[in-house]
């Protein structure tokens, strides 16, 4: 597909959605900032072009965001809107020196349990402040005070400002699940009905309120007549926030697509040199959001051109038809932040983090912002976070199951060490004497005093007329403290070494497979039943058919990192695909399977180094007529280096994608863009994964450095 071919099928439609959803958004969140109007339009623009064109993220979409709704509200009370213009842009130049300083990474190390309360909380104090407004009365100085005098907003306010809320509310809940058409994103749709609904009521409601000529309405930023301290507190936390909010957008919106991964750095400092123009034309503070990023990737955008353009976009609306904006009443505006905000609380990560016993940081963070600042809430959330990290490394998890009589597992998860000596004695001189007792250790860490009283309890147990097997799952800790080398080296992990990497021999003799099932039930399966019993529910989605070697050195989940539900595969000797016309059809009912009945968005051919398909075919080495002579035949490959194995097995993988090609079903859906064909080599001796050229064959690596 042509470059100008995918901008008019892809990015120009999803310009236009995204574009859609940003003027009611962009409003709103000025209006709930306490900011000119206009400064929300001129973030938008500056988000979508400056961001758009210089950011590291190409599908990111940025402007203003909910998530700096509270910070900027405050700093604008403080220095006045002209100062907070100043504050932005100076703000900029941080997140530049931080991206140049290639500090992208740095800010994610904040925990996301805190950044995500944080969001939370911030979604809270933008609903009650809104709520108001959506009432027709006015918001209060705090949340706090916000929710005291909600009962009397309620009983006060009846009016038409009130109905046109609450029907923006209905529009923006029931809309998506209603209708699936993404042209007609639900903001939109309510923002225009309401207005419309309102222009025929003609009723006495706030209504929007923009300058008589844009350009001469922009705000100039002017330093603030205040301490230095405050200022450079203001432009240090609209800083790190908005570059934290960018970068975690950035990440998720990666894992949404399969397009090119983003460049933190890079895209720091485009947030940066964006935040730094907004802030000088007089606009709110820009970030990656993640809503008109999701909606952008869903929108069918291919490349930054349909950020870029939705800038243009509203540039053009706001110059052309600003009258029709000021038809909108504040009442629905603040309905769609009130929607907006209460979707911050997002219930899955807060079954996320419950699940990882995270949940303390996030509600002490969510509830600090609330009900003290932004800062304090975000401060308290980072100690509970320490906290929690603290009595985790004192803490492990003990229990004893009696499996059978006279036959007891006792089995420690966690980080072992001597603050945990007195209870792990205890649980361990509770087993009744002589017993056959199995001890599984699943740690991470044992420290040198918690290894002596297991040893020493060992060794009396056995005295009395007990016995003790000392199994360890994931490192060697106990092993290696019993050879005097506690803390050197480290086994390979269960998961991802083989058999005989954690079997002992006489496993291997009993039945290795029987020992790996086990061993599967009682350590892998409790963490995948939830995720397996919701495929079982909901069936497959799998977005890629993965094409590879039988090898028994190969294993597809391993080297693409990937879990239940993710890859749709085929194994055979070499890879191979045979042509549509072939006598073969085996692999050719999968491709129709997983294209025409799965929808698959990618088919990737995965090759090896050390083929030996591909060594035979090399060396004609495969008899004639047998059945894996006939079956490598098939294959059509011709070399273009004979001696040269890696590239025959690069030339195997791209005469699998011709081959690919012949078949109607992949032929028809890569013509209609719904399908990408990729071709990859595997170089075991590395463990490293390359990218096939498609035409030339040659192999580049998938990513930018090996991995540590």
């Amino acid at each position: 597909m042509s470059d100008l071919t995918q901008f008019l099928r892809r990015d120009l439609p999803a310009s236009i959605v995204v574009f859609l959803i940003a003027i009611p958004l962009s409003l709103g969140i000025a209006a709930a900032s306490g900011a000119p109007l206009l400064a929300g339009l001129v973030a938008a623009v500056v988000g979508g072009i400056v961001a758009g064109a210089l950011g590291g993220a190409p599908l990111q979409v940025s402007g203003p965001a909910a998530g700096l709704t509270v910070i900027v509200a405050g700093t604008v009370a403080d220095f006045g809107f002209a100062g907070t213009a100043a504050i932005v842009a100076v703000a900029g130049l941080v997140q530049i020196a931080l991206g140049a300083s290639r500090l992208g990474r740095a800010a994610l190390a904040l925990s996301p349990a805190v950044v995500h309360g944080m969001l939370a909380g911030i979604g809270l104090v933008i609903a009650l402040s809104q709520i108001h407004v959506m009432l027709g009365g006015s918001p209060q100085s705090s949340a706090w005070h916000n929710l005291i005098d909600l009962p009397g907003q309620i009983v006060a306010h009846h009016g038409a400002a009130a109905l046109l809320g609450v029907l923006t509310v209905a529009i923006l809940v029931l809309w998506p699940r209603l209708v699936r058409f993404s042209l007609l994103p639900a903001a939109l749709v309510a923002v225009v009905s309401m207005t419309a609904l309102a222009a025929a009521m003609n009723p006495d409601v706030d209504r929007v309120r923009l300058p008589d000529e844009p350009l001469t309405g922009l705000i100039r930023p002017a330093w603030p007549d205040a301490p230095l301290r405050e200022i450079t507190i203001a432009v240090l936390t609209i800083a790190i926030v908005a570059s934290v909010e960018s970068l975690l957008s950035a990440v998720a919106v990666d894992r949404l697509h399969d397009g090119p991964r983003a460049d933190l750095n890079r895209e720091l400092v485009g947030q940066g040199v964006a935040n730094t123009a907004s802030g000088l034309l007089g606009g709110l503070p820009v970030t990656g959001v993640i809503v008109r990023s999701s909606t952008n990737v869903a929108a069918g955008a291919r490349t930054r051109a349909s950020a870029i353009m939705h800038g243009l976009w509203i540039a053009a609306f706001v110059l052309l038809f600003a009258d029709l904006l000021e038809t909108i009443p504040m009442a629905v505006l603040a309905a769609v932040l009130i929607v907006v905000g209460l979707r911050l609380v997002d219930l899955g990560q807060i079954r996320t983090y419950a699940r990882h016993r995270e949940l303390p940081t996030y509600l002490i963070t969510a509830l600090g912002v609330v009900l003290t600042d932004l800062l304090t809430g975000v401060a308290l959330g980072m100690i509970s976070a320490a906290v929690m990290i603290l009595w985790r490394l004192t803490r492990s998890e003990i229990r004893r199951v009696e499996r059978a009589p006279g036959q007891w597992l006792v089995t420690i998860h966690g980080t072992l060490s001597f603050v945990e000596s007195a209870r792990l004695s205890s649980e361990l001189d509770a087993l009744p004497p002589g017993a056959d007792v199995d001890v599984e250790l699943h740690l991470d860490y044992l420290d040198h005093g918690a290894f002596e009283t297991i040893r020493e309890w060992r060794s009396g147990y056995e005295r009395s007329g007990g016995s003790v097997t000392v199994r360890e799952v994931h490192d060697s800790w106990f092993h290696q403290a019993t050879s005097g080398r506690l803390g050197d080296g480290k086994r390979t992990p269960r998961l991802v070494g083989s058999w005989s990497r954690w079997q002992d021999r006489d496993q291997q003799r009993r039945g290795a497979m029987e020992a790996g099932i086990a061993e599967f039930e009682r350590t892998v399966a409790p963490m995948v039943r939830p995720h397996l019993a919701d495929l079982a529910r909901d069936g497959q989605r799998p977005q890629q058919l993965f094409i590879t070697c039988a090898d028994s050195r190969v294993v597809p989940n391993l080297i693409t990192a990937s879990g239940p539900g993710d890859l749709f595969c085929v194994r055979n000797i070499g890879n191979i695909v045979p042509p549509h016309t072939g006598g073969d059809t085996s692999v050719g009912a999968a491709v129709e399977y997983a294209v025409g009945i799965l929808g698959v968005t990618t088919i990737t051919v995965c090759g090896h180094s050390g083929c030996g398909a591909v060594r035979a075919l090399m060396n004609d080495a495969a008899e004639a007529g047998s059945a894996l002579g006939d079956w490598l035949a098939q294959s059509g490959v011709r070399f273009s280096d004979p001696a040269d194995e890696e590239r025959c097995c690069t030339d195997n993988v791209v005469q699998q994608l011709t081959n690919l090609r012949t078949h109607p079903t992949v032929r028809d859906a890569e013509a209609a863009g719904r399908l990408r064909l990729t071709g990859m080599y595997f170089d075991l001796a590395e463990a490293r994964m390359y990218e096939v050229d498609p035409i030339l064959g040659d192999p580049h690596p998938v990513s930018a450095q090996p991995a540590a």
